[in-house]
């Protein structure tokens, strides 16, 4: 098992989403290997069982819960605040909260509630802790994306009134702009020593898809009886977590523990700018720039020459 050959004792470690699927493997994975791991749930009663079971399961006593409902940006920034005024450091940030539905709904915010959990959610957090992860550096974000973002050619910018985009789109759109957001933070947190890289962890048997209703509802059924198990589909959240094989690796993305290419649209860097400037005024917030724009060489490898080698 991963867990036997690395070691977190001394690290601090969030993990949205951590009451049961993927969040909840990936928690355990860490708190096997010693490290303090704050869960984030939106429900207290399941937070609280997960919780206790990691603490069971793991031997680990230092596991945590905050209760926090990532679409609410009231929630994420209480979130924030109350994890820096509790915690000394942050060597992990793991991004793993998702939803998927297919009806239109909006969150406390007023946007379309599957792109403000996937994204907005996990943009304002990471904005929130960057300060606390630059100070504890060297130090890990990872976005857990999907394959999903695939189903799109292009980023909609047009549809970010949140009022004309669908929510199976919107789920498209949420993991497409998880990858965007990575490869333009990696950018900017160049010589920091803060690094953040996002990951697709293959079709895995969890709940994200329990609110589905009609048709979507029986081809995500019909989809589980080919997915694996929360606990190998969590293998590589851990791995960009905690191994050392990706110590100062930043900027890429990774299917079953090795670097892949992501879809071409996730690699337009104009793209990347006009989302993050986008992002910013969504959530209300500025993420400091490590260096001005004219001064920034892309981490990522752009698409084109990805497909030459």
């Amino acid at each position: 098992m991963m867990e036997s050959s690395c070691r977190m004792e001394g690290k601090f470690s969030i993990v949205t989403g951590a009451n049961s699927g993927i969040g909840y493997e990936t928690a355990l994975g860490l708190a096997r290997m010693g490290s303090v791991v704050v869960t984030v749930a939106k429900d207290r009663g399941r937070g609280e069982r997960a919780r206790r079971r990691i603490i069971a399961a793991s031997g680990n006593p230092h596991v945590y819960l905050e209760i926090a409902d990532l679409s609410s940006q009231r929630d994420v920034r209480d979130l924030a605040q109350k994890y820096k005024k509790r915690f000394p450091r942050l060597d992990v940030l793991v991004n793993n909260a998702g939803i998927l539905i297919n009806t239109l709904r909006k969150s406390k915010d007023g946007y379309e509630l599957t792109f403000a959990t996937n994204y907005l959610g996990p943009f304002l957090l990471t904005s929130l802790l960057l300060g606390i992860l630059k100070k504890s550096a060297p130090s890990r974000i990872v976005n857990v994306s999907s394959f999903a973002h695939r189903f799109t050619n292009d980023f909609d910018f047009d549809a970010l009134d949140m009022n004309q985009v669908s929510s199976p789109q919107s789920y498209t759109q949420s993991k497409l702009a998880l990858i965007m957001f990575t490869y333009e933070l990696a950018k900017r947190l160049e010589g920091t020593g803060v690094s953040v890289n996002v990951l697709n962890p293959g079709l895995v048997r969890t709940n994200v898809g329990k609110d589905l209703t009609g048709f979507m509802k029986v081809i995500a059924g019909v989809s589980k009886l080919f997915a694996v198990s929360p606990e190998k589909g969590a293998q590589t959240s851990i791995y960009l977590a905690s191994s050392p094989e990706v110590r100062g690796v930043t900027g890429r993305y990774f299917y079953k523990s090795r670097q892949k290419i992501s879809s071409k649209a996730s690699y337009r860097i104009a793209d990347w700018w006009k989302l993050w400037e986008i992002s910013e005024k969504l959530t209300h917030t500025s993420i400091e720039q490590t260096a001005k724009k004219s001064e920034i060489i892309p981490v990522t490898v752009p698409y084109e020459e990805y497909v030459r080698h």
